[in-house]
């Protein structure tokens, strides 16, 4: 397993320096800060980005869908909005333009409209999701066909990972109610894993250390720890059983921050684990261009090895904590207390 493990890592860091050394060079003749690719990968665009080599551009132009009450919706190509010479963002097109940060904004500052482009992060979203849905119904047909044999084929695969979740994480987590929660717990696990281990691919979006994303996931665990908390949850957090009532001024402020700050600590957590992985490895890249100097380079590319590896298992742990806290959260929701 470890030797697999190697392999890909190995494999991944050798086609991330390859990319990455072309895309420098390119922006090297540019006059561009020699780091600038870094947030480049880390922040959404209009465009997908592949590599640049020379004075070729690999990118593919993404929809840019625009609301606006007087016009309904347009649909435009992200090169629309881009100089074929220079490939950079800032032509006006048709009253908008996409300026130097990514974000499309109208001629016309008085002019109200929504933007529902198809995003980098947004087309990585459907990739996820379509990933998800062939290995969770691929599964689904295996089981249709031989339903008392053992699984086979991606049906074994996924089989273990959905014992480990229900018989690991959602029972001894949420007791004898966990039947109802284990679809929402296996989604979000297997949604945050397959988005983690394909943005390790180059090239790839980096979807699930984009905040907006985290966000929705940590709102969807709070909505589904609130509205099913019972009363026992509620008293604990408006009237804390035992605690003298001067104390409770005290206390139930704070058990209602904590109703917030436990979903903003997923929020947070898988960001910001997600978001620094990819910022080390490209940093150590970086390090190449800066020194200019085969010693750093070695240095550099043995570190993007070994943190590639070190990834590969971040991307299965941060799926497995997001999962695993959302549990407690469920769990401590819906627990029956009894009083002695």
């Amino acid at each position: 397993m470890f030797r697999k493990f190697l392999c890909i890592s190995t494999l991944l860091s050798v086609f991330l320096l390859v990319v990455s050394t072309a895309t420098f060079a390119s922006s090297e003749e540019g006059g561009e800060n020699k780091t600038g690719f870094i947030m480049h990968h880390i922040k959404d665009s209009h465009e997908w980005h592949f590599a640049t080599m020379g004075h070729t551009h690999v990118t593919l132009p993404l929809p840019v869908i625009i609301y606006s009450a007087d016009r309904g919706l347009e649909f435009y190509s992200s090169s629309d909005f881009q100089d074929h010479e220079t490939h950079k963002f800032g032509v006006e097109h048709n009253g908008y333009y996409i300026n130097e940060h990514d974000k499309l904004h109208a001629v016309d500052e008085s002019r109200s409209y929504i933007d529902l482009s198809i995003t980098k992060n947004v087309a990585m979203l459907i990739i996820v999701l379509a990933v998800v849905f062939f290995l969770v119904f691929s599964a689904v047909r295996n089981y249709k066909r031989n339903p008392n044999g053992a699984p086979k084929g991606i049906a074994s695969f996924i089989e273990p990972l959905v014992l480990f979740v229900r018989d690991e994480v959602a029972k001894p987590n949420i007791g004898p109610k966990y039947k109802k929660f284990t679809p929402y717990l296996l989604t979000i696990f297997f949604f945050i894993w397959i988005g983690n281990l394909l943005g390790l691919v180059p090239g790839a979006a980096n979807l699930t250390g984009n905040i907006a994303v985290t966000m929705t996931l940590a709102v969807f665990t709070f909505f589904a720890t609130n509205l099913n908390g019972n009363k026992d949850y509620w008293k604990h957090v408006v009237a804390t059983p035992g605690v003298p009532w001067p104390l409770l001024a005290v206390i139930v402020p704070v058990e209602i921050i904590g109703l917030f700050t436990k979903p903003f600590a997923l929020m947070v957590r898988l960001f910001v684990a997600i978001t620094a992985g990819h910022i080390v490895i490209l940093s150590f890249i970086g390090l190449i261009f800066v020194f200019e100097s085969y010693a750093v380079g070695v240095a550099s590319t043995v570190m993007v090895v070994f943190i590639n590896l070190i990834e590969l298992l971040v991307a299965t742990i941060q799926a497995y904590v997001f999962t695993l806290f959302s549990a407690m959260y469920i769990g401590s929701a819906v627990a029956e207390h009894h009083d002695h």
